[in-house]
């Protein structure tokens, strides 16, 4: 594949170009471009690499005549219409695993986190408060954790938490039962987790199928005091029945690192941000500098890899539309 030019939409670590510099490919930096510059400057390049911030909807790709490859420095590709890439044969890919250690260890923070009440007692401790009854917690010692999704990250939630002494149970349709126990993970089906988790853990992409996964039906399932906590994609967890059931004590507490709007303005997710039992941090979950190299270097690779050039790197592990290539 000739890919001589690429454009570089979001910052990414300097190892990112610095790589496919290295290897002969011209990069352009042009950070957080309007909607209608960036349908301007796509037709001058081959490939293009993004983060979150920047949309690649269905114009820009129409408008990038000699787009090959759309990169995500990341695992999630929500912001990327794969469809229209696809019907104009271009590769869409992503690093599915340069993120994963460091999500895995905000979601296992936020796990602790909900069991000993850190975040609101610290900001009860600095108001000039000594609220040592109000802010008791719980042990994670024989509590059943539900990990939906056994990708990457979701393994190593588990592996981590089995530590702290967790039961852990999951469901992956991709996944099967024999797979998912040699990470001492019980495969069970959604309506069988329901009723035993006393937290779930959503490990998904964002996808028509997982859209409203986690809704007010399900907190009906669940046991009455249930914790959530989504380090994946706002959107999984129907955000207004979260709230309702929090309200209610269906749900005894949440941690969200992701929301359906980001950043948010939507008065339902401003008012349960705002819950004094949720924890809500700013899409972290790959906001480690580890994880950010890795992803600049691992999605630099991929887009060498497919020039053919490179002994070197010769793999292409994060392509999401496979179909491309038989075209």
């Amino acid at each position: 594949m000739d890919i001589k030019k690429v454009l570089v939409a979001d910052a990414v670590d300097a190892a990112c170009v610095e790589l496919l510099e290295k290897h002969s490919i011209q990069v352009d930096c042009k950070y957080k471009l309007p909607v209608d510059q960036l349908i301007a400057e796509i037709k001058n390049y081959d490939g293009l690499i993004v983060r979150s911030d920047t949309k690649v909807t269905a114009d820009v790709i129409a408008a990038g005549k000699n787009l090959k490859v759309i990169g995500r420095a990341g695992a999630g590709v929500d912001n990327i219409d794969i469809k229209a890439a696809t019907a104009n044969n271009i590769i869409v890919l992503n690093t599915p695993g340069g993120n994963a250690i460091s999500a895995c260890e905000l979601t296992c923070s936020l796990i602790t986190n909900l069991a000993r009440n850190v975040t609101p007692a610290a900001a009860s401790l600095k108001a000039g408060r000594w609220d040592r009854k109000l802010y008791a917690g719980h042990e994670l010692n024989g509590k059943v954790l539900a990990i939906l999704g056994l990708g990457r990250i979701g393994r190593e939630v588990a592996v981590r938490m089995q530590a702290w002494g967790m039961k852990t149970i999951g469901y992956d349709p991709i996944v099967s039962a024999e797979e998912s126990k040699k990470f001492n993970v019980d495969s069970l089906s959604l309506e069988e987790i329901w009723p035993l988790a006393d937290y779930i853990t959503v490990h998904t992409p964002l996808i028509p199928e997982t859209r409203n996964l986690i809704c007010e039906n399900v907190f009906k399932s669940c046991k009455k005091g249930v914790r959530i906590v989504n380090v994946a994609r706002g959107g999984i967890i129907n955000e207004a029945d979260l709230l309702q059931a929090l309200r209610d004590g269906e749900c005894g507490g949440a941690a969200l690192d992701v929301f359906e709007q980001e950043p948010p303005t939507n008065p339902v997710t401003l008012e349960l941000i705002q819950h004094p039992k949720v924890v809500a941090t700013p899409h972290l979950g790959a906001s480690t500098a580890e994880a950010q190299v890795r992803v600049a270097v691992e999605v630099s690779e991929q887009i060498i890899a497919l020039t053919g050039k490179s002994k070197e790197f010769t793999t292409t592990p994060g392509i999401v539309n496979h179909s491309v290539l038989k075209n």
